[in-house]
């Protein structure tokens, strides 16, 4: 079977089985990225990679000879950077076909190609292409098209970013942990397990210690062992964890969805249905060794309070490392020191006063209230976790009015507990007066009226209402199906009818289009009810600042991130603020946490030589945007740039809800885009 045109029958063969298998191949796995070599080149890399074992994968044509080869087609706009011939390189080997009866060469581990780009360290290219692929298994010769998109960003130096705004906690937020470690810490002493040890501890130690001050040394000694074992535990898991991981855990959808179920366990516990306990054994061991006098039976002591207390520790532990895992190396270390000290601080002061001991309640039904009210809250909190997680997923099972009606009957269900009208297992009858009936304290009162105020509250925000006071922590304003305003599809507040590629009133900007069916729904309620238009593809965003000729603010935030709501809450919402953002800028929300639901399209997919991953979804993109061109991975962050990306002002502006700096901040950008058009 030799004929002058056999070589055209095989090529014609196999061009219509890539045509008719044109996807992509378990058996290849591709990845696109460049890398700068001077201020005028770059070279992009393109890599296929064999998955299976027996794969042989044509190269490119490098003669007339090669009968099948693969083949990277660019597109039309990008031609005109490229410099030079594509390099191939790999093992290649070459022998005769059985199948074909013709020379072949193939690679059968890997292989990827160079090609330098002319591109100017300043500018930024967007580069496309196809890469039409064939390879033989077996006697099969499948084939396949993996399209690939580029984006060449400027070469810029990064971004000093002050360390307060950077690192994650800053140091008035260290306080902040502090404090809520405080809190726990109190929350947990008056829990039974605990309070009820008070007095028997520190009766324990001043039985056993022959002088006073023996009694107040051991007291100490046993305090300082109790804050010693809880500091070591945020030590523990700063070491492990550290600060990057400690950012996903307040982040991610996964570790959002343990907190969630965490914390339905701890809240049903709360209500009576079971106790959270370690195995007892632990209990009796580290017991057995605390009979000692020395310092190591204090120690030991302090650790048996640790375990058989750990019931009632464990929820507000649990709490408290959801704060601290939005700060930094420090807050796990900060806020249980802060927790520890709280729960030590007790035994040292009976200790030197024994006879308060006297004046200590004891440990009966009101502690019981508190414990089964803390239930009611961690089952409140419970559902912001599984709304952090449903937002980040695009689930949609606990959207804005499914989740305000589930706090307005948990917190109905909890006022009226507190008046009496619900019991649990362990709860006791309310005190009876001089005529035998049962009352309500004042104080009691005074706390059901605060759950059944906040309950009708939320009421208002089932039809729509803003809730501006919990504006941050509720699911956005575009969850909610139904609003009384009952306004038409397509409208939104204070703008005209908005559609398709059609202009608003607000500066005359055009309707987003790319990603916006899906994305409209995340966005802050101030941007709603304002009618402030803004973005979600960096890309559109780019196109509209450089049509309408205005500078482009990079709004780097999360579905999840609390701190974004604030400043939108607090300083966007400004009269002024917002008047300069509608009028004089463009804006991209780029939200770094949306995953599912919002795939990029496949011919705008690539990898991420920053991020050493493919990059597939939206929140990706936008995280390997922040990241490899602006240095930074904290939200709220924003950034200015002019229509061709390139930044207006070096530094980013992070969370700091002050109004006049903002406002500064904004005119910096203003003046230093008129400086740059006018050069």
């Amino acid at each position: 079977m030799n004929f002058p045109g056999k070589h055209l029958v095989v090529f014609f063969l196999l061009l219509i089985t890539a045509t008719a298998f044109s996807q992509d191949s378990a058996d290849i796995k591709f990845s696109f990225s460049y890398e700068r070599k001077s201020s005028q080149t770059v070279q992009l890399d393109i890599k296929a990679f064999i998955q299976k074992p027996g794969i042989s994968f044509f190269g490119l044509q490098q003669t007339p000879e090669d009968a099948v080869f693969s083949q990277i087609v660019f597109d039309s706009a990008a031609t005109k950077f490229l410099e030079g011939a594509i390099e191939e390189k790999g093992t290649a080997q070459t022998q005769t076909d059985p199948d074909l009866e013709l020379p072949v060469r193939f690679f059968t581990d890997s292989v990827h190609w160079l090609q330098n780009l002319s591109i100017a360290e300043g500018d930024t290219a967007v580069i496309k292409g196809k890469l039409i692929y064939l390879y033989k298994s077996g006697t099969d010769f499948p084939s396949g098209e993996k399209d690939f998109r580029v984006v060449v960003a400027p070469k810029t130096a990064k971004a000093e970013v002050p360390a307060d705004k950077e690192s994650g906690a800053a140091p008035e937020s260290l306080w902040v942990i502090f404090l809520a470690g405080l809190g726990a810490g109190l929350l947990a002493l008056i829990m039974p397990c605990i309070y009820s040890m008070i007095p028997i501890t520190v009766s324990f130690f001043t039985k056993r210690s022959k002088t006073k001050k023996e009694g107040i040394k051991n007291a100490l000694l046993y305090a300082v062992s109790i804050i010693t074992i809880f500091t070591f535990l945020g030590v523990f898991i700063s070491l492990v964890f550290g600060p990057e991981a400690l950012n996903v855990l307040s982040t991610h959808w996964i570790p959002n969805i343990i907190f969630f179920l965490m914390f339905v366990v701890f809240g049903i516990s709360f209500l009576g249905a079971f106790e959270i306990e370690l195995p007892a054994s632990w209990g009796n061991k580290v017991d057995s060794k605390a009979n000692s006098k020395s310092i190591v039976g204090i120690f030991f002591m302090a650790l048996t309070l640790v375990i058989v207390s750990f019931s009632c520790t464990v929820p507000f532990l649990g709490g408290l490392l959801v704060l601290v895992s939005k700060g930094d190396f420090l807050a796990p270390i900060i806020g249980f020191f802060g927790f520890s000290l709280m729960i030590a601080l007790p035994f040292a002061f009976f200790a030197f006063f024994p006879s308060k001991l006297n004046s200590l309640g004891k440990a009966g039904g009101w502690l019981n209230a508190i414990k089964v009210s803390l239930g009611f809250l961690e089952l409140a909190l419970a559902l912001k976790f599984l709304s952090n997680a449903d937002l980040t997923q695009n689930w949609r099972i606990l959207d804005r009015e499914i989740f305000i009606v589930l706090w307005v009957v948990i917190f109905l269900l909890l006022g009226l507990y507190l008046l009496g009208k619900l019991k649990f297992k362990h709860d006791d009858e309310l005190p009876k007066n001089d005529f035998g009936l049962p009352f309500l304290s004042v104080t009691r009162l005074f706390f059901a009226i605060a759950s059944l105020a906040f309950m009708v509250y939320l009421v208002p925000g089932l039809f729509g209402a803003p809730l501006k006071g919990l504006s941050a922590f509720l699911p956005p304003m575009g969850t909610q199906d139904f609003n009384a305003d009952d306004l038409p599809k397509g409208f939104r507040p204070g703008t005209a009818a908005l559609s398709g590629n059609a202009t608003s009133e607000a500066g005359a900007l055009p309707e987003p289009v790319k990603y916006a069916e899906v994305m409209k729904k995340n966005e802050p309620d101030v941007v709603v009810n304002n009618g402030l238009i803004t973005y979600f593809d960096y890309d559109e965003a780019l196109a509209i600042a450089q049509q309408l000729k205005k500078p482009l603010m990079l709004d780097f935030t999360g579905v999840n991130c609390i701190n974004c709501r604030k400043m939108e809450g607090s300083v966007w919402s400004h009269p002024e603020v917002m008047k300069k953002l509608k009028e004089d800028f463009v804006i991209a929300s780029l939200f770094v946490d949306v995953h599912n639901g919002v795939e990029l399209p496949v011919a705008e997919q690539y990898f991420s030589k920053t991020l050493d991953k493919q990059i597939e979804t939206l929140g990706q993109k936008n995280t390997d945007i922040q990241v490899s061109q602006f240095g930074t991975s904290s939200q709220p962050n924003y950034f200015f740039v002019d229509g061709h990306g390139n930044r207006l002002i070096e530094e980013g502006y992070g969370y700091d809800p002050d109004v006049k700096k903002f406002l500064a901040h904004l005119d910096r950008a203003i003046e230093a885009y008129k400086e740059a058009k006018g050069n």
